[in-house]
């Protein structure tokens, strides 16, 4: 269960009222337990009781997640990314004003207010983490994936940034530098990969459908064949 989900079933609870409170009270008198002190097991018995009074829909909330976690939000970022290899222009003002530029495309709002873009070279690779939450570029990205939100990954990042990188089956040269990036509630991240090479005469819609989210986060690399992305 994520963040976002948590936030989905708070905004759901309010619209239903004080009754679904009540009886969610009632419940847990019954059986004599307090409520769970672990966020996740609230959220579960929230989801649980909303889905049982007919308010929630279990199927349409899980693909409604995994919409804005797999498919719009990282499908906005890649056509930023092909945008950028194909029109130098627009790679220019990118990298100057990301902001700016991804509003050209229609990209914006909340939790993408202000962007930055990392671009990846042949000596520098750039690795996104927040180190305190899970701050994340929605407009662009969609959803954080479970392994960006934990506490492994948001700590490890900063200490050994290769051998995170290594566990995705990344290995970086030891000439090339590896920076890390700490989002911020004020500022978010996306990495522009590297163009691979045969990719020449593909357009944009082709080379969009080669960019992957872990591509755009740094734990990843664009290959002239999309790869899977962990969950």
């Amino acid at each position: 269960m994520n963040t976002t989900r948590r936030d989905l079933l708070t905004a759901a609870l309010t619209a239903a009222g004080a009754a679904v409170t009540s009886d969610l009270a009632r419940a847990q008198e019954h059986d004599h337990q307090a409520v769970p002190s672990d966020p996740t097991l609230r959220v579960k018995a929230l989801e649980s009781l909303l889905v049982a009074k007919g308010i929630v829909d279990r199927a349409a909330l899980d693909a409604l997640v995994d919409t804005y976690e797999h498919k719009v939000g990282p499908r906005n970022g890649a056509r930023v990314v092909a945008r950028a290899w194909r029109d130098g222009a627009y790679k220019h003002r990118l990298l100057i004003n990301s902001t700016a530029a991804m509003a050209e495309l229609g990209y914006g709002g909340a939790q993408g207010e202000q962007m930055v873009v990392l671009e990846n070279s042949a000596k520098v690779h750039n690795l996104v983490v927040c180190t305190l939450c899970s701050c994340y570029p929605w407009p662009v990205l969609g959803l954080p994936p479970v392994w960006y939100r934990s506490a492994a990954y948001r700590s490890r990042s900063v200490i050994d940034p290769r051998g995170v990188l290594r566990e995705f089956g990344l290995e970086i040269a030891d000439d090339v530098e590896v920076r890390v990036w700490d989002s911020t509630a004020e500022l978010r991240y996306l990495v522009l990969p590297e163009r691979p090479a045969g990719t020449e005469n593909m357009s944009e819609a082709e080379l969009a459908a080669l960019v992957t989210r872990d591509s755009m986060v740094g734990v990843g690399k664009v290959t002239a064949q999309r790869a899977g992305t962990r969950t």
